[in-house]
């Protein structure tokens, strides 16, 4: 090195960095680096004169979502658990060595005299678990990886381990000491469910489980939201350890715990996805037809005997669903799985197109049995499309009813509900026309009683949005039609009372908004029909018309005041005169044939009476 260029930056070591071989890693800015400093070296996290506390759970949560775990981005998160380290390093002078060599250093428990060497060791297991989980999204392509993983995993239990060793000292809180203890459990168990040891694995989450249990019951709301969290993001992985172990019950609680949460997330969901493939294979190789309106079908399809399989599971996780959200989201995962059964069917329906055509319609005149399941198939989809549109609905009343109507902010309307009912009734239109059912008097009356009670809802909705408008006669008259058909559909309804919804509870409401859209109406007409006084009445003309008189006029001093016309009317002017050449047509030119003869002739005497004029 060259006399006088001496680099006096600080060295950077693998160690510090937590770089992998590969040479990767998140480079932050320097301002957040900075601010980041600034931040953790004001005070000691947690710490209570002469007590130390650590909230683990509460630290390593808010860690995650603002550092890229929020976004599944773990590579990200593990960079910040290296800085966050050298940080700590560096503020509490824990060297580990000099530029030249590196010396190992282990936090003892007669360091304890500041929180932040808890902290330490806390970062370390979550830089390698955090190492791990990276790996695990990368051993889908590179298979090797795997025991880098297992490796990762093993050094975070290790560092979690040495936290809670160090959490036994008399000069940690019992608080800490608990949650210390629930992570290393979380992450041994974590450990032994990669290594498919289920029954190891069982016991280290049941342990985290009941110890955060414990804390959630022990302290503030808050806190015990955070606990319960923790709690229902492990009690997938404990079932799907209980199925293993041989608890065949435990796969339907998986499947509603999916159903319900869209689906879990870490190290147990291309498992848990795999199992519920493989049992509903299992399942759909022992079943060979269906049953429906009377008729059974073969199925040989393996999607769509999987897609019935779960058609039920489906179903009843809607009836469960706890708020409209989660209910929205399962409508739409079973619509998805019915289309791809739906796709299925036309694919066999297209192969084997020679066959259809010769048994399409047999001599009997019922539809082959292929094309039977494709409406079978279509039924559900549009059955389940309206029971979705309906839910929604009910959730949009329940809000119109709820919310007051204001201006500020976007509230439901009647517009939305007419657009639903709509949907609906295009969907009713769509069942009636599916093949194989034409001859079905009980499904035609069924589907024709459900169109007139959708009727009804969507002329209710129609008269409400007339009465926003003050169109008094027109909201009447559709009441009155509201009225006809849901008679109608009682009248009728005496074999379907199941199946359709009840109308007696809009009869109901129809016959009080009827008196209150009669009420309304008159005290319009009464409001209508006052007299004002001669100051306070506005009249359409402009002010520019009526400067000589006085009125009180409140649209002057508003954006829209009327002060002149405009555009202004038309007035006639007199024209611009047009001036035509009368006395052209009747002027005669002298005759010109005495001047072209002479042009013909030639010499000299020509040319000299041309020239003076001379005429012959």
């Amino acid at each position: 090195m060259r006399k006088g260029r001496v680099w006096k930056g600080p060295p950077v070591s693998h160690h510090a960095t937590g770089c992998s071989a590969a040479g990767s890693r998140e480079i932050p800015s320097a301002g957040k680096m900075v601010a980041d400093e600034n931040k953790e070296n004001e005070k000691p996290v947690g710490g209570i004169g002469d007590t130390l506390s650590l909230e683990i759970l509460q630290i390593i949560k808010e860690s995650q979502q603002q550092h890229g775990l929020r976004h599944g981005d773990f590579q990200r998160y593990r960079g910040y658990c290296s800085r966050r380290l050298r940080r700590l390093r560096k503020t509490l002078g824990f060297k580990m060595g000099n530029r030249h060599k590196f010396t190992g250093k282990k936090v003892s428990a007669e360091m304890l005299t500041d929180n932040r060497y808890l902290l330490l060791v806390l970062m370390n297991a979550e830089r390698a678990w955090s190492y791990a989980m990276q790996l695990k999204q990368e051993a889908n392509t590179e298979p090797r990886k795997r025991f880098h993983l297992v490796s990762r995993l093993r050094k975070s239990v290790k560092h979690s381990e040495e936290l809670e060793h160090l959490c036994e000292s008399e000069r940690v809180d019992a608080r800490t000491k608990l949650e210390a203890q629930a992570y290393t459990a979380y992450l041994t168990g974590m450990l032994f469910f990669e290594l498919q040891e289920w029954k190891a694995a069982m016991e280290s989450f049941n342990k985290c489980k009941t110890i955060y249990e414990k804390l959630a019951s022990a302290f503030t709301e808050e806190l015990a939201v955070l606990y319960n969290q923790r709690v229902e993001e492990i009690s997938p992985n404990i079932r799907y350890c209980a199925y293993n172990i041989g608890d065949q019950s435990a796969i339907n609680e998986l499947m509603l715990m999916r159903l319900r949460s869209g689906g879990t997330g870490g190290m147990l969901a291309e498992k848990l996805e795999a199992l519920i493939t493989q049992t509903r294979a299992k399942q759909a190789a022992t079943m060979s037809e269906v049953e429906w309106r009377g008729r059974t079908i073969p199925v040989k399809i393996d999607k769509v005997r999987i897609f019935l399989l779960g058609l039920a599971d489906n179903e009843a996780a809607v009836v469960q669903a706890e708020n409209e959200d989660t209910k929205e989201r399962l409508f739409e995962s079973l619509l998805s799985e019915c289309r791809d059964a739906l796709q299925a069917v036309r694919e066999e329906l297209k192969t084997d197109s020679k066959q259809r055509d010769h048994t399409m319609e047999t001599e009997s005149g019922r539809v082959s049995n292929l094309q039977y399941l494709h409406s079978y198939l279509t039924y559900i989809k549009l059955s389940t499309a309206v029971k979705r549109n309906e839910s929604m609905a009910s959730a949009l009343q329940k809000a119109l009813k709820e919310s007051p109507q204001d201006d500020s902010k976007r509230t439901p309307r009647p517009q939305d509900l007419i657009r639903l009912y709509d949907i609906i009734l295009q969907n009713l239109t769509e069942l009636l026309q599916l093949p194989g059912l034409e001859d079905d008097k009980n499904f035609q009356k069924e589907i024709a009683l459900k169109t007139l009670v959708y009727k009804a809802y969507r002329c209710f909705f129609i008269a409400q949005s007339y009465v926003l408008v003050k169109k008094w006669s027109e909201a009447l008259v559709l009441y009155e039609r509201v009225l006809k058909y849901a008679n109608e559909v009682h009248s009728q309804a005496q074999t379907f009372k199941k199946d359709l919804p009840d109308v007696q509870e809009l009869i109901a409401l129809v016959n009080a908004e009827k008196y209150s859209l009669q009420a309304a109406a008159i005290l319009d007409t009464d409001d209508a029909s006052e007299t004002e006084s001669p100051s306070l009445v506005k009249d359409r003309k402009p002010l520019s018309e009526q400067l000589d008189v006085f009125r009180l006029d409140p649209s002057l001093v508003s954006k829209q005041a009327s002060l002149v016309k405009f555009p202004p009317d038309f007035l006639p002017i007199p024209c611009k005169p047009l001036f035509f050449d009368l006395a052209l047509n009747h002027v005669a030119f002298p005759p010109l044939e005495d001047k072209v003869e002479q042009k013909a002739k030639s010499g000299l005497t020509g040319y000299i009476k041309g020239f003076f004029g001379f005429r012959s």
